[in-house]
C-alpha cells in the first residue's frame, strides 16, 4: 500500500456555516467520489477535523466540530483524527501513521484551500511524502481580498510542482 486520501476539515460548522463555500456541493461530491475510489481499491482513508478552544463553536463535542454525515465515514474503518493548528502533521500522528503504513503518496481534498490545504501539502513535500492535491476537491469562501475561485485557482497552479502534484478527481 502507497497511498492514502486525507479529507481536511469537512465539518459541518464550516460547510454548513454562515459563509458558504465555493461550488461546496460540487466539492463534496468529488470528495464522496474519492471516497467511494478508496474503498473499492483498499486505501486507507484518514480524515482531520479542526479543534477550536473550549467555548469555541468548533469544540471538541460540539455539533459544528462534527465531520459532515455525507462524506459516511466510519470510526472503525477510517482514521479519524484531531488538529489544533492548520497543519494536519502538526502535533497528531498522521506522520507516523503514514510511514507505519508505508503510505508515500497522500491525496489531499477538504477545506480550506489557502489555510489547511495549503499547510499540510507544504508540509506533506517537507516530509518527505508525495502530496496529491485534487484541484477539483477542495474548496474555501470568498474573502475581501479575493473571491474563492481566484484562491483555489492560485493555490493549484503555486502548490503544483514544488509541493504537490495537482490532479482532477477524474484523473485519480
Amino acid at each position: 500500500m502507497s497511498s492514502a486520501l486525507l479529507i481536511i476539515d469537512m465539518q459541518v460548522g464550516l460547510f454548513h456555516g454562515p459563509e458558504k463555500p465555493y461550488d461546496g456541493e460540487r466539492v463534496l461530491a468529488n470528495i464522496q467520489q474519492l471516497i467511494r475510489q478508496a474503498r473499492a481499491r483498499n486505501v486507507p482513508i484518514f480524515a482531520v477535523r479542526h479543534t477550536g478552544p473550549q467555548g469555541s463553536p468548533i469544540e471538541v463535542g460540539s455539533p459544528f466540530w462534527q465531520l459532515l454525515p455525507a462524506l459516511d465515514l466510519d470510526a472503525c474503518t477510517d482514521i479519524l483524527f484531531d488538529k489544533t493548528r492548520p497543519n494536519a502533521f502538526y502535533a497528531t500522528a498522521l506522520a507516523e501513521q503514514l510511514r507505519a503504513s508505508g503510505i508515500i503518496d497522500v491525496l489531499i481534498a477538504g477545506m480550506k484551500t489557502q489555510y489547511c490545504i495549503d499547510s499540510t501539502c507544504r508540509a506533506a513535500a517537507e516530509l518527505g511524502f508525495n502530496p496529491i492535491l485534487v484541484a477539483d476537491a477542495h474548496t474555501c469562501m470568498d474573502t475581501p481580498a479575493l473571491p474563492a475561485r481566484s484562491i483555489i485557482d492560485h493555490h493549484n497552479a503555486t502548490l503544483n510542482g514544488a509541493f504537490a502534484k495537482v490532479l482532477n478527481t477524474v484523473d485519480m
